[in-house]
């Protein structure tokens, strides 16, 4: 926003433009690091495919790779074709020396198109993983005739409405209007790239057709289209993180952010890859125990009635008081519900069991959150 609306006077906006071609090419604008105008920055576009998004940590949409500089402070700057835009610098690689990338226009335009009504639902996913089927035998095996259409269903969200829809081992044909090759990549716009974009170029809940193989049969199937919104990994970059303090034990739920701080941190010899593991692995590996928001015990604010608590932090949470804890508020309940003397804490995997005195706790965090400067115990 700009203070004085009168800025925008006399400006016209610019066009949003194709899909921009391989070895075509691009100038980026931005003001990055390193002065204070307007910078220019010349490039080629080297390929376009699907690639992991910096911002969403646990997403891969269709982007654009370039050698032209996009640094810190070209994020959000546009990429220029021909007088039109062709894209939205968002990311580099580090380590690496002239490779940046952009949003291209199909991922605008659906970002466009899905804000229309006045909210923003996101990319629809089906919760299935595409592996590729190239082992002629087993192609045969299963019925296909070409030798260059069809990859493989390997893995199926069990909580996914495609669960009741799409059987491990189905083989993906077509998507919509694009036809599935055997290495799991459809042909879009002049370049090969992840079937995957066939599936986020659909809005949430639009239906979408998809051809599979199944016991040697030809299917039609089709399938509502939706967004995972129980996706832990997703993080709250850009909201503020939940909490709930108890006797100066900090929980938290499990999320990106919170295993990316660790593994950047000062401590980061001592990372618990039991967290990386239950973030990402564990809904796929053993879907019956998983949990829909894992929580955390963040840290210990020191205090006498936690003094001799001898699980550290960074602990996850199992039960507390008896009851399997699935997400922070279900541990807040278990807390503020109980009736005991003690609040009984049992973290995983080892079962570590801990104490803490309930009343003594409840009476001390006031004071805890005095001494720590904390304005509030909860942020639900």
């Amino acid at each position: 926003d700009v203070e004085d609306p009168s800025f925008y006077d006399g400006l016209e906006p610019l066009e949003i433009g194709p899909l921009p071609k391989v070895r075509s090419a691009v100038v980026t604008y931005g003001y990055p690091a390193g002065g204070e105008q307007i910078s220019f920055t010349r490039g080629v576009v080297s390929r376009i495919e699907v690639q992991p998004y910096s911002h969403i940590g646990n997403r891969a949409l269709l982007a654009v790779q370039t050698d032209a500089a996009i640094n810190p402070g070209n994020s959000g700057g546009p990429v220029i074709q021909d007088g039109k835009v062709v894209g939205v610098a968002f990311q580099g690689m580090p380590g690496l020396e002239n490779t940046g990338f952009f949003i291209p226009p199909p991922i605008i335009q659906h970002v466009l198109k899905d804000i229309e009504d006045g909210v923003y639902d996101g990319f629809p996913q089906i919760g299935i993983r595409i592996t590729p089927l190239q082992n002629s035998a087993y192609r045969k095996y299963l019925g296909l005739n070409n030798q260059s259409i069809g990859a493989r269903i390997d893995f199926i969200d069990p909580f996914s409405p495609s669960n009741d829809i799409l059987k491990q081992d189905d083989v993906l044909l077509k998507i919509g209007e694009y036809t599935v090759t055997s290495d799991g990549t459809i042909l879009f716009d002049g370049n090969m790239v992840h079937a995957s974009v066939a599936l986020s170029l659909a809005q949430a809940n639009e239906e979408l057709t998809l051809k599979i193989l199944r016991n040697k049969q030809e299917m039609d199937l089709k399938i509502k289209m939706h967004v995972i919104k129980y996706d832990s990994a997703e993080g709250f970059k850009y909201t503020l993180p939940k909490y709930f303090i108890h006797g100066g034990l900090v929980f938290t739920p499990l999320c990106r952010d919170f295993v990316q701080s660790l593994r950047e941190g000062t401590d980061k010899d001592n990372f618990n890859m039991d967290l990386f593991y239950t973030l990402f692995f564990s809904r796929q590996e053993n879907p019956q125990a998983w949990r829909s928001e894992p929580v955390v015990l963040a840290s210990i604010l020191a205090h006498p009635v936690n003094a001799n608590f001898q699980v550290k932090s960074k602990a996850l949470v199992d039960r507390v008081n008896g009851r399997r804890i699935s997400n922070l508020k279900e541990l807040v309940d278990a807390i503020n519900s109980n009736t005991n003397k003690y609040d009984v804490i049992e973290f995983m995997p080892d079962g570590a069991i801990e104490c803490i005195d309930h009343e003594k706790a409840v009476a001390a965090t006031g004071e805890i959150l005095s001494t720590y400067q904390i304005s509030e115990q909860s942020r639900l």
